[in-house]
């Protein structure tokens, strides 16, 4: 039985982490493979990544604009009314026998309540995990809509099951991101050279040399607290010195105030060279995480796939807290001095060995092989 499998992307992490399934999906006779994007992946300062799937060989089968251009809390949850009714017309116009929901961000819910209201089955990738902020919620009721659980490891697919979701709708199949990074020479800087001097705003920077990449998240549950973050993270990079990649929030409540502060910082002829990118595809940003030499922030990258490449990375405060992590980071609170030595011991100790605690590369095939497969009853009950 042919089956229509629709995959929102509205972040430009969603696409790093299914790629690979959707490459496994589009080789399929049984498959009909329906990408939509959305939010602001329809920016071109995010990189169009409308027209980044098609070059890579995929046909976007819908595109959900729901922004709201306000980044505060008001404008967030405007933009969550708004993706739950575009998201609800795409689906109306597609008719998919799976929506495929992508981790835990404050428009992650919005796409899954639509589906739950059309009555299609959702999967969701990366449930079971801990974390801050907002997305812990999220995370969790998503897992309770969903009809099919993609976690990352182990512990995520026990802590599926003890929130009383059945164990065969449980697949654990790792990050898929790590598929792609598998594949790459980590080592041939010469293309995202290019690619950073292309679309970056800021300093011509060498990474072939030692550089810091910084990649801080605007907490939703801190958000007054945004601004004087910005600033101590900008304090950090300018006193440790080191020619740095910042690369720019996703549109959270808070992210607004990110870009004025590194343009302070790019204009500081006191600083260190720095050049800011709205994003990056994955392609390029595993070669900058094997490169660099600390990354800086409270992105999940530092302990996915930096744990997986082995980068030194320093998590600040608790976007990240409770999910699991390898020995390559260093968690920190907000305090400059705490930061700073921390990202000065990160530097001094180097790269890490790899560690596979999110997966083994191979995660695409599982994911589209468990939609193939699982067809659980549109009702569901908790299983405890």
């Amino acid at each position: 039985m042919t089956r229509r499998v629709c995959i929102p992307l509205t972040t430009r992490g969603n696409y790093a982490k299914m790629k690979t399934a959707m490459a496994a999906l589009a080789g399929r006779d049984d498959a009909v493979l329906q990408p939509v994007v959305g939010g602001p992946l329809l920016d071109p300062a995010y990189g169009d990544y409308g027209s980044l799937l098609e070059r890579d060989g995929f046909t976007v089968a819908d595109r959900i604009d729901y922004l709201d251009a306000a980044t505060d809390l008001a404008g967030m949850t405007r933009s969550a009314g708004a993706c739950l009714l575009a998201m609800q017309e795409a689906i109306g116009r597609l008719e998919p026998d799976w929506v495929v929901i992508v981790a835990d961000r404050y428009e992650a819910l919005a796409l899954a309540q639509a589906a739950l209201c059309m009555n299609v089955r959702i999967a969701h990738l990366e449930g079971g995990e801990v974390s801050g902020s907002i997305d812990e919620r999220i995370r969790h009721a998503i897992t309770k809509l969903a009809h099919l659980h993609l976690p990352a490891n182990a512990e995520a697919a026990a802590r599926i099951a003890r929130m009383g979701e059945a164990e065969g709708a449980i697949v654990t199949v790792g990050t898929p991101s790590l598929d792609l990074i598998s594949a790459l020479d980590l080592a041939d800087t010469s293309g995202t050279e290019a690619f950073v001097r292309d679309k970056g705003i800021g300093a011509d920077i060498d990474i072939a040399r030692p550089f810091l990449l910084v990649s801080f998240h605007p907490v939703v549950t801190e958000y007054g607290a945004a601004r004087k973050q910005y600033e101590q993270l900008a304090n950090v990079v300018h006193s440790v010195g080191l020619p740095t990649v910042w690369i720019l929030p996703n549109l959270d409540a808070g992210a607004g105030v990110a870009t004025d502060i590194v343009d302070a910082l790019i204009g500081d002829a006191g600083a260190p060279p720095v050049v800011r990118l709205g994003s990056v595809p994955i392609e390029h940003y595993a070669v900058l995480l094997a490169n660099t030499a600390c990354l800086v922030g409270n992105t999940s990258s530092g302990l996915r796939e930096g744990a997986f490449i082995g980068t030194p990375a320093v998590n600040i405060g608790n976007r990240q807290q409770g999910r699991t992590r390898g020995e390559n980071v260093c968690d920190v609170g907000h305090e400059t001095d705490a930061i700073q030595s921390a990202v000065e011991a990160q530097i001094g100790h180097g790269m890490y060995a790899r560690n596979m605690l999110y997966g083994d590369g191979h995660s695409g095939r599982k994911i589209a092989d468990a939609l193939m497969t699982a067809w659980p009853p549109i009702d569901k009950t908790i299983c405890y």
